[in-house]
Parts: structure tokens; sequence; C-alpha cells
């Protein structure tokens, strides 16, 4: 249960929705203040004065008035109209995180909706009751409006929920669960579809997997230096202390420790090998790169969370109503587009390893480590997978917030298109997954080579964990399976897992 009481959140208390149903509570302190904006935005409107979105109508309609007997088909119609998304719908991952973002943009009180609205966002938490969300049709300006009014349709007891893993329309969840549709009164329907929530909850959705990633690839990535026999004298911590990223000198000191009372290091200390490819020496600098990248998106992402982010405002201290953009993504797609990179170059440096790795003869073992050369072909298409999916995510990370087009007939001239950067960064991670999990199964396998020397007792302890699901196998066989089994194990946070209790990695 997650209390609701107007403190501040992070991506990371958004974690439980992400990996499955949680349930919210919100106190009577935020209830009162949702009560008081919402008698402030009355009282306004009782004043006569011109409130857009309420006695006015949208975009570039605004200068249309609207009388008071026609207020409430106003909203209701703006639901409807705006209804317009295409595509996959959003999993359910995403669509909890728009949900609980949502609540909490209503709860700081600046919102002028009814508390019914705030109760019926909560209770659709609780009960797991996902809108369906069409995933395409926003450009992330004047908030995301198709996919939150696809959110609202339900709210208001039409479209579709998945309830209990299956899609039924709204009017049937509401009688499973005795819960009582919602009639939107003024502002209500624009506060609902203005907002960043969608490209906000992909975003968090990124982070959350990126988090996991960047301490996965530096795992991952000691396996592929050890099993190469490669230095681990580049990770030394005293080296990287002589550049002041604090992203590279702790991907190195993850390095170097991960490493620690490993005989196959020992066994090549005094080779002729003078130095190693980029993509094995300069780990700790391009993963400490990411990492940098991966703060500065966290902080601007934290920020939008516990952000304001519909239009008008309602501001209860001074008794008025205003108009703004807060509903305008610029900073969560120029965030997401950064984390794209970032993870585009995960997955690129990763398949660098695993093509040297194909190499065998300069590591003693056979070419792309095939049982019997020739006859068999080992990992090579493995490899060009890895290729494959490197490439595609290049042509991904094109940031889309530096596009824009116009719409609403000019009054909305200048968008952010945060809903595509955030999709694509999904996207981007989704292959980089899949990478890791082949630069897992090749490294392991070397490593498995290597015997009779022993591996570090890190390595080690993920070396078992992959031969638990994945036995070793020396001989042609269909690789797909393996590879899926290998990215599950780093989706669930198995592969760290294995090692926390030898090692604390950051």
């Amino acid at each position: 249960m997650i209390t609701v009481s107007g403190q501040e959140y992070t991506f990371e208390d958004l974690k439980p929705f992400v990996t499955g149903p949680h349930k919210v509570r919100v106190t009577r302190e935020v209830k009162s203040s949702i009560q008081l904006s919402r008698r402030v935005l009355e009282n306004q409107i009782r004043s006569g004065k011109t409130i857009y979105g309420v006695n006015t109508g949208f975009g570039a309609l605004s200068q249309k008035h609207i009388d008071e007997k026609d207020q409430m088909q106003l909203q209701l119609n703006l639901v409807r109209s705006h209804s317009a998304g295409v595509g996959k719908p959003f999993e359910p991952d995403v669509t909890r995180a728009i949900l609980f973002l949502k609540l909490i943009n209503f709860c700081q009180g600046y919102s002028g909706v009814r508390w019914d609205v705030v109760a019926l966002l909560r209770d659709f938490i609780n009960h797991d009751m996902l809108p369906v969300i069409p995933s395409k049709g926003s450009v992330g300006a004047s908030g995301d409006l198709a996919p939150l009014s696809h959110m609202t349709l339900a709210l208001i007891g039409e479209g579709e929920v998945l309830f209990n893993n299956r899609p039924i329309s709204s009017s049937n969840a509401y009688k499973k669960t005795g819960l009582n549709p919602l009639t939107l009164k003024a502002k209500e329907g624009l506060a609902l579809v203005n907002g960043t929530q969608v490209s906000t909850a992909l975003a968090v959705n990124g982070l959350i997997k990126m988090r996991n990633l960047l301490i996965t690839a530096d795992l991952v990535s000691a396996i592929s230096v050890e099993a190469t026999l490669s230095s681990r004298n580049v990770f030394n911590p005293i080296l990287h202390r002589l550049k002041k990223h604090p992203g590279q000198i702790q991907s190195a000191k993850n390095v170097w420790n991960i490493l620690n009372k490993s005989d196959i290091v020992k066994s090549h200390e005094n080779c002729d090998r003078v130095q190693d490819p980029y993509s094995f020496r300069c780990i700790p600098h391009v993963h400490g790169a990411c990492r940098e990248t991966f703060e500065s998106v966290k902080r601007v992402i934290n920020n939008e969370i516990n952000s304001v982010s519909d239009n008008p405002l309602v501001m209860w201290e001074s008794q008025m109503v205003y108009n703004s953009g807060h509903f305008h993504a610029e900073p969560v797609g120029q965030a997401a587009d950064m984390l794209s990179i970032a993870a585009v170059e995960l997955g690129g440096i990763s398949e660098r390893r695993v093509y040297r790795m194909m190499d065998g003869e300069n590591m003693g073992v056979a070419p792309f480590l095939a049982g019997s050369p020739g006859v068999e072909s080992g990992y090579m298409i493995a490899q060009i997978t890895a290729a494959a999916l490197a490439s595609e995510n290049k042509t991904w990370a094109f940031p889309a917030s530096v596009d824009s087009i116009t719409t609403e007939n000019g009054q909305e001239d200048f968008v952010s298109m945060a809903p595509i950067a955030g999709r694509k960064l999904l996207s981007i991670i989704d292959n980089l997954e899949n990478i890791l999990a082949i630069e897992l199964l090749v490294a392991t396998h070397l490593l498995d080579l290597r015997r009779p020397l022993k591996s570090s007792p890190v390595t080690k302890a993920v070396r078992d964990a992959v031969r638990r699901v994945i036995p070793f196998n020396s001989r042609d066989r269909v690789l797909s399976p393996e590879i899926a089994k290998a990215v599950e194990l780093i989706q669930n946070e198995k592969i760290i897992s294995a090692v926390n209790s030898k090692i604390k990695l950051n």
C-alpha cells in the first residue's frame, strides 16, 4: 500500500506499479486540498470569469463562448472527440504508471477537479482496472491528449479496460467491481486529458529498466574481460580517479572488484599482449558516460513526476485561475532521447565484445566458439543478431524531441514529441536486453572453455545462475530459446541477485 500524503516521489517509487498490481490510499489532508481547489474554481465560474476549457472551446476554438447549459456536454464531447488514438495498446506496466501519475498530479491540489475524480482513479488502481490505451496519437504538447482521452473513456464508463488479464467493456468492469462511472463536471474532462503522464510513464519505465541494465552491463562485460584473457589492470580505481566522471569511476570499480581473486586473470599476468581493443579497455569510459546520462535523465523525470502538468491552473493561495503551458513535455522528450542514446551505446559496445569473441584463434579457442568448426557454426549468427539489433537501435537513436509539427490550426505550433521519444526508448531497451543476453551466453560459454582455471567468485556465481537454466552445450543447436532465457535472467534481475551476497554493485 502506497500512501499519498503530499510527499515527493522518485521513479523508483513507481517500480511496484511497473512490476504488478499495487494499492494506494490518499490521506484526508490531501483530500482537503483537492476540495479547496475545487471551491476556488467554482467561485471563479460563478463570478462570470472566462476560464479556458470551462466556458470556452478548446485549442483553436478557445475564442468560442460556451453557455452554462452546455458546459457539462463540453467536457464529455472533449473526451469522446479526443479519443482518436491508434496502434497497439500500452502494456499494463505503462498503464499502471499513467494512472498513478495522474492521481498524484491531482493530489497536489492545483487542478480544480472534484474529489470524486481522484477517488475513482484510486479505485481503478486498487482494482487493477487498466484502461485500454492505444499507444500512438500524441505529439506531447497540449498534454498527451489522445491516450489520456482513452484513459478517461474508461472513467466515464465507455471504452475498454484490461481486467483480470483480459479486455472487457468498462461498463462490465463497473458491474463486477461495484464502482460507478464518473459524470464529468466543469474542467474535469480537460484536466484528465491534459498532462504529461503518458510521456512520463514511458520514461519512468525506461529508467527502471536502464538502472538494472547499467549494472548488468558492468557484470556481463567483466565476464567477457575475464574469458577473453583481457587485462584487469586497466580497471584499477587508482587510474580512474584521474578522470573526474563519477560514472566512469563507479564502472571501473565494479569491473575491478568483480574480477578479484580470478585464477584466469592471474594466468596471463605476464603475457605479451600490450593493449586490448577499446570495447574492453574503455568499458568504464563508455559505461560511465551512460551512467552520467542516466543520472541527468533521472533528475529531469523525478522533477516531472512531482510537477503539476495540466491547464488551466487553480491557484488556491491567490484564489485565481491561470493559463500556462505546463502540459508541454519538452523536458521529458529530451530526457527520453538522451537515455535512448545511452542505451544505444551500451548495446553497441556489448555487440563489439561479442564480435571479438568470435575470433577464437587469438584466444586459443575455436572460431565462433564452435565445437567442430566448419561442420558447426557456433555463435556465428548470434553475433549477427546482436549486430542487427545494435544497428537497428542506431536508426532509432535520432532524437524525436528535435522534431515538431503544427497542430490545432496553429495554436499548438511547437510540440515535444515526448511520447514518440518514450516509445522509441522502450524499443531500444528491448533490443539492448537481447544484445546483453547474447554477450552473457557467449562470455559464459568461453568462460567454461577456460577450465580447469577458476574464474572469480563473482563471475562464477553468474555462470552458475546461467547454467541452472541454460546447460553448457558445445554442439550446434537452436539458440533463440537460450537467448530468451538469458533475457529473462536479466529482466528479472537474477544476474545481479546471483552476486549480491559476494559483492555490492552500484
